[in-house]
């Protein structure tokens, strides 16, 4: 079903502040760098953008498109150290269905992609993407018509003509290719786990949750949470054809979890993966906080994989997320692993609160940091992305941390080693103004690294306290139906998802007399 959008534009005004070792990777940038700098390591600029979430950057490297949750942003970045807002398009409706909670977009060339909900959501928003034409990013324009799927879309790929999108239900959850290149979108290809591991079937459809995909030269590499991370021939895409896969947990691990450990915890959680320009190195990013079961326990990492020949992948090296005080989904601080770019022998990540940082992964067994920055009371990163390559870096951050305090903002960051000055601590309480914890969502499990107490987790059927409209209300902000121990992925990590979500929009729509802070 094609429906006919009316949308509404605002300009808003920027704020300016046992196999082979691995040959040769991609040298590291880091050897141009150069020594750290004496003042410390610190942004070039930042823009606030409100619900701020995904960020990717333009063939140009000077346009940021930035998902904004009731929108998404178009963003200048030639001058690193003033970034401006060049438009915001708010209020996306087809046919009157809003479309919300939109975390993820994708850009190549000219076209944008701009998905939605990134959660389970009522019927009455519309579910779907809009194409858009960027070649002007200060005038974005309609193309074609809005494609209606029937399922939510938490993230999403584009390469050419070729739309890869992440479709999830309780049934099944499988990928999903389609022909963008004309006036109205088409399906051409389909790929699921349940087709070809059947025994997938019997395991929570949260467990085996498709959260993101990644494509590069004709292969596209699936985070397929618990289930791990799948790598796909996609030359055809009309029919992709499975090469091979990774995983820290196995099928009969999986079978008969379904409470919040599934979702929230350690092992599995694989969240985003993406591969070197090369398409030599992968990296799995795992997201996942305490839980206050058996080791490991705690927020997920990112692991590193030798893909060369990506039938055989051969696991390299794990990079640990920061350490913090209170690790769990409803504590104050989030450092668990997000979205990221390998770039030039190096990898770009974010980690929420953890802050931003650069590895040189020029060999990916030895993966070394060269540096990290972080302001964890205001700011939460949900991804980092190379912009100028070996002289900026962007970073998005978000506001949707369940009971944190962070900003929805754009950074730019130098590309080089160096030391933050005075780095805020992630393990003294005392030295962050952070509120701790509502006493409701605590049972009283202390959710450090050496907690025993699972934390306030939400519901094992996916529900919550939350107050999620269920399906066939009348679509309002609140219209989105958490799917707990997902960022964006349903409810935790990807912009939080939507237990996350959905407090944003509740403070938003609030405003200051609540609780909440006044933003």
């Amino acid at each position: 079903m094609q429906r006919r959008p009316f949308l509404r534009r605002s300009l808003a005004a920027p704020i300016a502040l046992s196999v082979p070792p691995v040959a040769s990777y991609t040298t590291s940038a880091s050897a141009r760098a150069g020594p750290p700098d004496s003042d410390g390591y610190e942004p070039l600029g930042r823009v606030d953008i409100e619900g701020a979430a995904e960020a990717v950057v333009g063939d140009d490297g000077t346009t940021v498109y930035v998902a904004a949750t009731t929108g998404f942003a178009t963003v200048d970045v030639s001058d690193p150290g003033e970034p401006e807002i060049l438009a915001e398009e708010r209020d996306l409706r087809v046919e009157g269905a809003p479309l919300l909670e939109v975390l993820d977009v994708k850009v190549d060339g000219d076209v944008l992609i701009v998905p939605g909900p990134a959660n389970r959501a009522a019927d009455s928003l519309f579910h779907g993407f809009l194409r858009y034409d960027v070649s002007d990013p200060a005038e974005p324009e309609l193309l074609g018509e809005p494609t209606e799927t029937g399922f939510h879309i938490h993230n999403c790929y584009l390469e050419g003509d070729s739309l890869y999108v992440v479709a999830n239900g309780s049934e099944e959850n499988p990928l999903v290719v389609y022909d963008v290149g004309g006036d109205e979108a088409a399906e051409i290809g389909r790929w699921s786990l349940l087709e070809r591991e059947p025994d997938w079937e019997d395991v929570d459809w949260l467990a085996r949750y498709l959260h993101d995909v990644y494509v590069h030269d004709d292969v596209a590499y699936l985070a397929h949470w618990n289930a791990g991370t799948y790598l796909l021939d996609v030359s055809d895409p009309s029919a992709p054809e499975y090469l091979s896969h990774v995983a820290d947990t196995d099928l009969e691990e999986q079978q008969g979890i379904d409470d919040e450990e599934a979702r929230l915890g350690l092992p599995g959680n694989d969240h985003y993966a993406a591969v070197d320009e090369a398409g030599d190195l992968l990296a799995v990013g795992r997201e996942a906080w305490a839980t206050g079961g058996d080791e490991p326990d705690g927020p997920g990492g990112i692991d590193l994989y030798d893909v060369r020949d990506p039938a055989d992948p051969a696991f390299r090296a794990s990079i640990d997320a920061p350490r913090a005080a209170d690790e769990r989904y409803y504590g104050p601080l989030w450092t668990t692993a997000h979205n990221f770019e390998l770039r030039d022998g190096e990898l770009y990540a974010s980690w929420y609160q953890g802050g931003v940082t650069i590895h040189d992964v020029s060999d990916p067994s030895e993966p070394t940091e060269l540096v990290s920055w972080r302001d964890p009371e205001a700011a939460g990163f949900w991804t980092a992305r190379v912009a100028d390559p070996g002289e900026v870096f962007v970073a998005s951050s978000t506001e949707a941390i369940p009971h944190g305090e962070t900003d929805g903002a754009l950074y730019t960051f130098p590309i080089r080693a160096g030391e933050q000055s005075d780095q805020p601590s992630l393990t003294d309480l005392d030295e962050l103004d952070l509120e701790p914890a509502r006493d409701d969502d605590d049972d009283g499990g202390d959710g450090g690294a050496s907690t025993d107490e699972s934390g306030g987790q939400p519901g094992d059927d996916g529900s919550s306290d939350g107050g999620a409209v269920e399906s066939g209300d009348d679509g309002g902000s609140n219209a989105l139906d958490p799917i707990p121990g997902f960022t964006a992925t349903a409810g935790a990590g990807g912009v939080a998802g939507g237990l996350a979500v959905l407090e944003w929009l509740r403070r938003r729509d609030d405003g200051p007399g609540d609780d909440s802070r006044d933003r």
